[in-house]
């Protein structure tokens, strides 16, 4: 065992208190979702649909629009990973050379754990194979465990950047860094004062010790983001990745941020190059939810069939134009292997299939997956909960002063109380309120078994120990 602090049975109670606070609160629709007993669910197989798992708003309960695990949550010796119909496709993933060196992600990541305190770094390293890769949320007051950024020193915060800067591309790094922007935005939207909405309240946990020969990974983690970074040797695994944010475009501190344009425009340039008779494969009939996703915290072992289109039926303009859209996506990982996984993706591109639900215009609220045997995402625009003219809080006040133009007036901005950690953003939030553009969430995942590296750990085993 590594030297850390477990989670104990009172965190484990609050983690579950968390849960079920917000299955009450929720009601109905939330026991709904959370059992899979929505419509978009499969009463024969388990199996999640494309369509709206509830109007449930995203962060509400239910672990498919990224809520996190539930008191049923899969433990790591049972992770099996998304599958189609509840049964792993073989042989897909192999422990081999890159030719990417990891030495730059290693080195980030020990200097970071050096630069911690004892205390600090036996409370954020934990074995390989723990249950806590898969105890990941996106809500802003989940208990979570490790280093929490915002209570580190200058010194050691840029230490923590430097490692993200190691492990993912400079797109990745200013993604991950704006989504925190524009969560501390929000809680200033919202009245400030509160902890979780910040840009501190994210955490660095450590699975295994770095090295460039045995397994070992982190995870950062907190509101609109959850990165889960596996290495072995110089392979490197980075999924589930989640990223969202609400707003989508504001100004925080005199700089203006503005989110998930690029998987915007991809997603529409590929669904515009399909043939009329082509959409009509891949846009579903179902209207546009406040939530569509499927497959975010807590659905480790979501069973998902194919929808829509897939690829082997797309001229090779429109297979390109798959592959731009998928490329946003690992785009974000460090640039060598990012090119490694996108040969990856190459190698079942007949057998991925596109699928979209809601309108297509520019500004459009729309969901949309592509999903393979090695690769999943989902793209969901969602109902506002905190942000907007249709945010589901109540209370009073104004939007902070450097708020983007033209917000309209009068908007509500108090939080719910008695959240776990403070702030508790989707708790106890009514249904309804029309999607849009300012509230998204994304996840990429590795279907059959890979996501948090656990295939390639599980290989590793068999054939080094």
């Amino acid at each position: 065992m590594y030297a850390h602090r477990p989670r104990t049975p009172a965190t484990e109670r609050t983690r579950r208190w968390f849960m079920n606070r917000s299955l009450l609160l929720g009601g109905a629709a939330a026991v709904a979702t959370m059992t899979g007993c929505s419509a978009g669910a499969s009463d024969t197989s388990g199996s999640a649909s494309g369509s709206s798992q509830s109007e449930m708003p995203s962060g509400g309960p239910g672990g498919g629009g990224g809520m996190g695990p539930s008191a049923t949550e899969v433990k790591y010796a049972d992770f099996k990973g998304v599958t189609t119909d509840g049964k792993v496709v073989d042989d897909l993933f192999s422990i081999h050379s890159t030719g990417v060196s990891t030495d730059a992600v290693v080195k980030a990541a020990q200097a970071f754990l050096d630069g911690l305190s004892t205390k600090v770094r036996r409370a954020s390293v934990f074995d390989v194979d723990d249950d806590e890769w898969l105890a990941w949320s996106n809500v802003d007051g989940y208990e979570r465990e490790g280093a929490r950024m915002g209570d580190l020193t200058e010194k050691q915060r840029n230490l923590g950047y430097a490692l993200l800067g190691a492990a993912l591309s400079a797109d990745g790094l200013a993604q991950t860094r704006n989504i925190m922007k524009l969560n501390a935005f929000l809680g200033d939207y919202n009245g400030g004062g509160r902890e979780t909405l910040t840009e501190g309240h994210y955490y660095f946990t450590f699975m295994g010790t770095p090295s460039t020969s045995k397994p070992w990974g982190f995870q950062y983690e907190g509101h609109h983001v959850a990165i889960n970074y596996f290495v072995l040797g110089d392979q490197v695994v980075m999924s589930p990745t989640f990223m969202g944010s609400e707003p989508t475009s504001a100004t925080y501190n005199g700089e203006k941020i503005t989110l998930f344009k690029p998987e915007t425009k991809a997603g529409l340039a590929l669904l515009r190059s399909l043939t009329s008779a082509q959409r009509e494969k891949v846009i579903s009939a179902d209207e546009k939810g406040g939530t569509n996703m499927v497959a975010g915290a807590g659905q480790d072992n979501l069973k998902l069939a194919y929808q829509g289109l897939a690829a082997k039926e797309f001229t090779s303009a429109q297979r390109q134009k798959l592959l731009d859209l998928v490329g946003v996506y690992v785009g974000y990982m460090d640039d060598g292997h990012a090119a490694v996984k996108m040969k990856e993706v190459e190698e079942h591109l007949d057998d991925t299939y596109f699928y979209w639900i809601g309108e297509t215009k520019d500004s459009s609220a729309f969901y949309y997956r592509v999903h393979s045997p090695v690769v999943l995402i989902e793209y969901d625009a969602q109902s506002p909960l905190a942000y907007g003219e249709n945010a589901q809080m109540g209370g009073g006040g104004g939007a902070p002063s450097g708020g983007p133009s033209g917000m309209p007036s009068g908007q509500p901005t108090g939080m719910p109380s008695g959240g776990p950690g403070g702030g508790g953003m989707g708790m106890g939030m009514g249904m309804g309120g029309t999607p849009t553009q300012q509230h998204i969430h994304t996840i990429i995942r590795t279907p059959n078994g890979n996501d948090y590296g656990v295939d390639l750990l599980r290989l590793h085993l068999e054939t080094d120990h």
